[in-house]
């Protein structure tokens, strides 16, 4: 049975891969006649090369330059062709099995509910209570410019257009030279941002997203879930309201992430605040607007409900002259005037010019309460459809983006908060004012007495230090922001770091400092490395009887959010330490919360590699504890992620319905996990093996000397990709390293080490110390969602990793015996890991994996050839004395294009 499905999966991946193999030919006919058009006409040999991916890189007829752009913009359209395919299939998926069959969706999971015989209403109370809060942050793994974004999906909409088999020959050739014409504009723009960008363009690209891509997707997503409700049979009427949906909310990092980022000034805070609301109060005017010019509902043919008449004259009353101005120039059409007057208030709002709030909207819920009364006197005359068509799309985007658009988070160190307090304690005459040598206890002690008094510490008319002022600054920032707007806008103040109960009362004390104590405003641990999620359960016990935290729960909903970070873990003590001591943390730290009664939701701090927790969201949500979800989920979308998965309108409304029916499928979990107590104890014995492994691998006293010659990275510290330094504070350490680069060097040498190493030796140990185990482990894939996604996700670095290329990068390094000491290690390690996993997950690897090897295949031959440029390069550079130079300049930004051309083709990076 699982070798039929196999095969069923195989042959609907095989016309999928034949769909992309014929959009790869046409699209390459048309970026050979760009390049012909434009006189480089030598370049289209490069597109026809052998599958050796033979070609002498010293062959002074070709531009490296023009070379490594056309295998980049080669990269990209593959992907584009791909992504297309993957909606194409959904497609066929649909058509021809049913909407129930397409993993992830919502089709499944009420398919799933069905056959289990719950009923309609507890169906409904669980999507309702579905609350999702993607969190968009930057990080400097995304090079692309918005231009070049737009000029993808100009040329996606184009590759869609194509497959219309009405089209008239005229038509098609039409279609065909506005594809030519595309790549020309993309050939003359290039790929990526010259100057490092800074915030302002890295703020401006998220709030793009947030206010242009993310309300469609909402839209198209509450669509999905109504006609897959329907195709279930179940009564429409249930889905009419927006309080029967999943609730979206959305955060950013950007200008308000200041750990290690030296450039978010409480200005630049201040600044995007503001920014957030005025971009969501045009949204929200312009959709009324367009509403507006739609409801012309006459009172001659339709019954006014007296409810709709009594809110317009108590809409007159309140805003005046202007008011009547207004209604006036629609008479008879009571609708419209209504509408009219909710524009009059909201313009008033985003003028701030009135001091009087009864001229403006104090808050996204009073608009809410009058879009209400509009749905309900609609409803009354039978208007159905036009709350559907018209009114449903506005009520969500007032409930899902308010007056905010997106929480903007708050995150800082835990020793940058530390040496703040330091320093106002020595200008307060304090004897022993060094607070970052204090043990916890007397840190505790000092800042349980501390809290119990009101009475500030800090002087707003004294400096007390570079640290100090700037925590207070943007303290003062975030507490003038909520006496003009609310806390709505404002997310977590989270603590990266956090190692102890006082981490936390730290920031309980410069919110005394700044009277924010008695606002909305949550403290948020982040747990990163592998000691923090164990010590976890001990700091979240104290700070949960902590007595100011307890008098707080009203104020924070009875919650706690708890963030927890996949790259430092990772980084720490391998892939399997990280995944396996994160799946124990979510479990331990949501009996905590059961135990003061208190809703502990996660926080996910994935990237877009699988090394720091990235994978397709079904099978990530999949994988986690039972219990661990709570109806509520937050997750950060980084870097090049956004763009990848939320850039194109289908591919985000698949992405966002698998994060949300999963979260919903996940809450409504009746299946029992078997076998758990065997797997726990072998997987902690595995989990002890990988870690001595890895740790033995990094803790090489060679090691940083071999990492820093067979990776790029000290490309990756020069380059000008994100505002965001590469290391914390500089110094040249693994710890100091951000994870980031950590991640994205290993992965542009193609040794993807993050993803895997530690894992095949681990598995030959179990395997020959005690076979039963071995087997026991490989019994339980079936039925342990969390084991069966470690596998496929470890095995998919593996075959992104590639021997041969590693060999090659491994050339770079002098000293022989430092090369040959570890890649006999790293080698053993690969072979291992991808024999064993192989035999655990059942039939050869090649059968079940076509797609990923098929996606490889249509890439790999110029991949080597920019493996075999970025290496020469990276010679270059390196041996430049004098990094300053214009030579070192130029050599580097060669460097940066093949990065970005690399990127594209590898379609993971940091």
């Amino acid at each position: 049975m699982k070798n039929l499905q196999i095969e069923t999966k195989n042959t609907t991946k095989l016309k999928s891969f034949s769909k992309i193999l014929k959009d790869k030919k046409f699209l390459i006919s048309c970026y050979e006649e760009m390049l012909n058009d434009i006189g480089k006409e030598n370049l289209i040999s490069l597109l026809k090369l052998d599958k050796s991916g033979a070609f002498d890189i010293q062959d002074d007829n070709l531009s490296d330059d023009k070379i490594i752009q056309s295998f980049g913009i080669y990269f990209q359209m593959i992907n584009l062709i791909e992504e297309n395919a993957a909606n194409q299939h959904r497609r066929y998926i649909e058509n021809n099995k049913g909407i129930c069959k397409i993993r992830g969706s919502w089709g499944e999971t009420l398919k799933q509910w069905k056959k289990q015989e719950i009923s309609e209403e507890k169906m409904i109370e669980i999507i309702s209570s579905t609350h999702l809060i993607p969190v968009l942050t930057a990080h400097p793994t995304e090079a692309k410019r918005i231009t070049v974004i737009e000029l993808h999906r100009e040329l996606y909409l184009l590759l869609v257009k194509n497959e219309n088999s009405t089209y008239a020959i005229t038509e098609k050739k039409i279609l065909r030279k506005k594809i030519i014409n595309i790549l020309e504009r993309w050939w003359r723009t290039g790929e990526i941002y010259l100057e490092k960008p800074d915030l302002s363009s890295e703020r401006d690209n998220v709030v793009h997203y947030l206010s242009t891509i993310f309300p469609l997707i909402i839209e198209t997503s509450d669509l999905k879930l109504r006609y897959s409700w329907l195709e279930m049979g179940f009564d429409k009427n249930k889905l009419k309201q927006i309080e029967n949906y999943p609730i979206y909310n959305f955060g950013s990092w950007v200008g308000g992430d200041r750990d290690g980022h030296p450039f978010v000034t409480a200005e630049i805070t201040r600044n995007t605040l503001q920014i957030h609301r005025e971009k969501s109060l045009n949204l929200i005017h312009e959709k009324l607007l367009k509403l507006v010019s739609k409801t012309s509902l006459s009172s001659i043919i339709n019954h006014t409900p007296i409810t709709l008449t009594k809110a317009i004259k108590e809409k007159l009353d309140m805003l005046g002259e202007r008011a009547k101005k207004v209604i006036d120039r629609n008479p008879y059409e009571p609708w419209r005037q209504y509408v009219s007057l909710i524009i009059l208030k909201l313009s008033n709002t985003k003028s701030q010019a009135f001091s009087d709030s009864k001229y403006y909207y104090k808050s996204s819920k009073e608009l809410q309460k009058d879009l209400k009364i509009l749905r309900k006197t609609l409803l009354e005359i039978g208007a159905n459809n036009i709350v559907e068509d018209l009114l449903f799309p506005i009520e969500r985007t007032v409930q899902c983006f308010g007056f905010h658009l997106a929480k903007l988070d708050i995150r800082q160190n835990s020793a940058y908060y530390e040496k703040a307090l330091t320093q106002i304690l020595k200008k307060s005459s304090l004897k022993n004012y060094d607070f970052s040598n204090w043990n916890e206890q007397t840190r505790v002690s000092f800042l349980a007495k501390e809290l119990k008094s009101l009475a500030p510490i800090s002087d707003i008319t004294v400096s007390y230090g570079k640290e100090a002022d700037d925590v207070l600054d943007y303290f003062r920032v975030l507490r003038r922001h909520i006496n003009l707007y609310g806390s709505n806008g404002i997310g977590s103040l989270i603590v990266s770091m956090t190692r102890s109960l006082s981490d936390l009362l730290v920031v309980y004390l410069f919110m005394r400092e700044t009277q924010l104590l008695n606002t909305k405003l949550s403290v948020v641990p982040l747990l990163e490395t592998i000691d923090d999620l164990e010590n976890g359960e001990k700091i979240l016990n104290k700070f949960l009887s902590f007595p100011i935290t307890i008098a707080r729960q009203k104020l924070v909903s009875n919650s706690q959010e708890i963030m927890i970070g996949y790259s430092d873990s990772n980084k720490d003590g391998g892939v399997l330490a990280s995944k396996w001591n994160l799946y124990k943390a979510e479990k331990n730290l949501a009996k905590i919360g059961e135990k003061y009664n208190v809703k502990i939701f996660f926080f996910h701090g994935r990237g877009g590699t699988i090394s720091r927790g990235g994978g397709k969201y079904h099978r990530f949500i999949e994988s986690m504890p039972v219990d661990s979800v709570n109806g509520k989920l937050k997750l950060t979308i980084q870097g090049e992620s956004i763009a990848q998965q939320f850039g194109n309108l289908l591919t985000g409304t698949y992405n966002m319905e698998m994060l949300a029916s999963g979260m919903a499928k996940h809450s409504m979990s009746f299946a029992k996990t078997k076998n758990i107590k065997v797997n726990n104890e072998t997987l902690e014995w595995l989990t002890n093996k990988s870690i001595t492994h890895y740790q033995n691998l990094i803790n090489d006293k060679d090691f940083i000397e071999f990492y820093s010659q067979v990776t790029p990275i000290d490309v990756l510290e020069h380059s000008k990709i994100g505002s965001r330094p590469a290391r914390r504070t500089g110094q040249r350490s693994l710890a100091d390293l951000r994870s980031i680069p950590w991640v994205f060097s290993w992965n542009l040498s193609r040794f993807a080490l993050t993803g895997w190493y530690g894992v095949g030796k681990s598995l030959k140990e179990l395997r020959e110390n005690d076979n039963n185990k071995f087997e026991g482990l490989k019994e339980s894939v079936s039925n342990w969602s969390f084991l069966k996604f470690f596998l496929i996700q470890t095995e998919t670095n593996l075959i992104l990793a590639n021997p041969k290329i590693m060999e090659m990068y491994a050339e770079l390094i002098t000293d022989n015996k430092i090369k040959n000491k570890f890649m006999k290690l790293i080698l053993e390690d690969y072979n291992e890991g991808l024999k064993n996993i192989e035999y655990l997950l059942g039939n050869k690897i090649e059968k079940r994996r076509k797609g990923q090897f098929n996606n490889l295949k249509l890439r790999e031959k110029e991949l080597i050839i920019l493996h075999k440029y970025h290496i020469k390069y990276i010679k270059k550079w390196r041996s430049i004395k004098n990094l300053n130079t214009k030579e070192a300049q130029k050599i580097l930004m060669k460097l940066l294009f093949i990065t970005n051309a690399l990127s594209g083709g590898l379609k993971s990076t940091g």
